[in-house]
């Protein structure tokens, strides 16, 4: 959408750098035609010093040559703002929501251009008057764009350089974008139309304008909402057709518990066998099961995955008259210092990190943890037993933790691997490394990050696992290659965290920049990006079906995604008072949980939430009581944020937390 109104003739002025000349000059030189470029050269008998030192940032560039006539008159600015405003304030309810996501963009850029024309003293009394008036969640934004003072500042801001080369997306109806265009031609504000045409890309939509609760719901991204075309690509969110497998012999102890209760077990027992012996239909959305090569399973890795079945047929049916049980582990005297935790699948081990850089592994039942033999009697052992893992392992050298050390900064993520053989971690030292869970060393760091890495994630399949950091970028990795398969780039701020899709096809990643984005393992391309939160996003997990995505915010706020469409389900009002850095999701998908720095641990009722999301509803359609529906339970730690939460394969939730002291 382009709005034109016609411009003033260019003004030379040899004497200053930022004349439409050198920018003509600085343009010519981009799109490389050299011909013309020398001619422009000769005529204006430019200097090769100041030639060679043409190095205007792309917004002064795109300001001197469609707006440079109102460097004479920084009031301009002002009153075309204010006439932009009222406009707005006066139009009917069906435009005004809509038109009002203009007011931001437009706003941020006069206060750059007005530093860029070096009318600070204009720029300060602008952002002063009109930047409290912008939205709340755009306020830490206004913040870091104050410190610009004058126009070399530009080019080290993080977030001017952001609005500088990129567009803000904006939705509008078809009728509120034709009140826009007689607005600004009746008015002849060259100002807002050259910024519109410059840096912002409407998207007109057919159909009425949108509420004010619907603009709300997708509102808060750094660069605005996502454009229409960026989440029509099909996203294959069903899973993947478990392989056959042998349920291992039931244990004795369960043999003796059925001859207890000899009136349940024979239509119990055929009851799970027949769980089993189902052959699971082939869900229409599953991607094919050859899109991305996935690893063969071991006997070993085939006997637990048989182990967990058996443990599933004895799960808890969750609901909201049936909450689970939480059993909590508090970290004592390591008030500040551990950072994160993990607990693996068969829930017998759990991880911590800290700050030290070392990372803690405990056994959370009673069988201890076995170091490595030494290589004199491992040279005795034979390597084509059977059951060589276990006699590697040493007799005597049992304890219940074991410490690794390696890393040279704060440990901030660590992820078992789904067979426990493996886990994962990653540092400030930007680094991930990978520990062997039998002889307790490090096997391999990953190097591919330049800078602090935050999180780290397994494939549900194993083989695969996926980093994010403060580079803007996901990494996609093989524990077979030391260098990255793909780089998810796109984000324009930290990637705070990352999680796998259910089918080991697409990976999630939570921003500081308020905006998710879903990326295909397979082409390395983005196809979802969805905005909402109103603040950075610390953590994601997907629904045990693959369809929904849950996100935890810096706000305490909770979001529900439907990956289908990239819009979000549902909104619920914030619950937490301080941010979500913990989310589970029962095994049965039926209860999600909810763990925050606020010391608490929420329960809500999931199947609610999605029978609540019809075809036709977008956005933030939870009202107060619906939210009340939707929490089941609140349950307080004594002073203990919450670092991790875990069901187990019965589904009785595990949280993990690191006791701060009486406050």
């Amino acid at each position: 959408m382009l709005f034109t109104l016609c411009s003033s003739s260019f003004v030379n002025k040899m004497g200053d750098k930022s004349t439409p000349l050198l920018a003509v000059l600085q343009l010519l030189r981009k799109y490389n035609l050299k011909g013309t470029e020398e001619i422009l050269r000769k005529e204006a008998s430019l200097g090769d010093a100041e030639y060679e030192n043409l190095d205007l940032p792309e917004v002064e560039l795109a300001s001197i040559l469609t707006a440079h006539h109102t460097e004479s008159d920084p009031y301009s600015y002002e009153f075309a703002y204010e006439s932009l405003k009222k406009f707005i304030e006066n139009s009917l309810d069906i435009y005004k929501y809509e038109l009002s996501t203009l007011l931001y963009p437009i706003f941020v850029h006069m206060y750059m251009v007005l530093i860029l024309y070096e009318h600070t003293t204009h720029a300060a009394n602008f952002l002063e008057k009109f930047g409290p008036e912008q939205e709340d969640y755009y306020q830490e934004d206004l913040k870091k764009f104050s410190i610009v003072k004058n126009k070399d500042q530009i080019k080290g801001n993080e977030l001017a350089e952001i609005y500088s080369s990129n567009k803000f997306v904006v939705q509008l109806s078809r009728d509120a974008s034709s009140q826009l265009k007689r607005f600004l031609h009746e008015q002849k504000t060259t100002v807002i139309i050259n910024i519109i045409n410059n840096h912002i890309q409407i998207e007109v939509h057919d159909g009425p304008g949108r509420s004010l609760a619907q603009i709300r719901a997708t509102a808060g991204g750094m660069l605005g909402e996502a454009t229409r075309n960026e989440n029509r690509t099909k996203v294959y969110y069903g899973l993947l057709k478990e392989p056959d497998i042998q349920l291992p012999p039931v244990p004795v102890e369960d043999e003796e518990e059925t001859e207890e209760t000899p009136d349940k077990p024979k239509k119990k027992k055929a009851k799970k066998d027949n769980i089993f012996m189902k052959k699971p239909k082939s869900d229409p959305n599953a991607p094919p099961s050859d899109r991305i090569p996935l690893p063969e399973m071991k006997e070993t890795d085939k006997l637990e995955k048989g182990k967990a079945l058996r443990e599933a047929s004895k799960r808890v049916h969750l609901g909201p008259d049936s909450l689970p049980s939480i059993c909590f582990y508090t970290l004592l005297n390591s008030g500040h210092t551990a950072i994160c935790a993990d607990i693996c699948d068969d829930s017998t081990l759990l991880a911590v990190g800290f700050n030290n850089s070392t990372i803690k592994v405990w056994t959370l039942t009673p069988v201890k943890l076995r170091g490595m033999k030494s290589a004199e009697k491992l040279q005795d052992i034979d390597r084509e037993a059977g059951d060589v893992l276990v006699r590697m392992m040493e007799e005597k050298d049992r304890d219940t933790c074991r410490t690794l050390f390696g890393h040279s900064g704060p440990v901030y993520k660590v992820a078992f691997d789904p067979f426990k053989n493996l886990l994962l971690s990653c540092s400030e030292d930007s680094t991930v490394r990978l520990w062997s869970l039998q002889c307790w060393t490090c096997l391999v760091v990953y190097r591919g990050h330049v800078w602090p890495v935050w999180a780290v994630r397994w494939s549900p399949h194993g083989h695969y696992f996926a980093s994010a950091g403060h580079d803007r970028a996901a990494r996609l990795w093989a524990t077979d290659h030391h260098q990255p398969l793909r780089i998810f780039a796109g984000h324009l701020s930290d990637v705070d965290c990352v999680q796998f899709h259910p089918n080991s096809n697409y990976i999630a990643t939570g921003s500081s920049d308020r905006t998710i984005r879903v990326w295909d393992c397979l082409t390395g391309t983005q196809v979802r990006i969805m905005t909402g939160h109103k603040s950075p996003i610390f953590v994601l997990s997907f629904s045990v079906c693959g369809r929904w995505l849950a996100s935890g915010g810096g706000g305490g706020e909770l979001m529900i995604w439907d990956i289908s469409t990239g819009l979000p389900a549902a909104t619920l009002p914030p619950a937490h008072t301080a941010p979500i850095h913990a989310l589970a999701f029962s095994r049965d998908g039926t209860i999600l949980s909810t763990g925050s720095l606020d010391c608490s641990i929420k329960l809500w009722d999931f199947t609610a939430i999605t029978e609540e999301v019809s075809g036709e509803e977008i956005g933030n359609n939870s009202t107060v009581q619906k939210d009340d529906r939707f929490l089941l339970r609140s349950f307080p730690t004594k002073n203990s944020p919450i670092k991790d939460l875990h069901f187990t394969r019965r589904n009785l939730l595990l949280g993990v937390g690191s006791y701060e002291g009486s406050s």
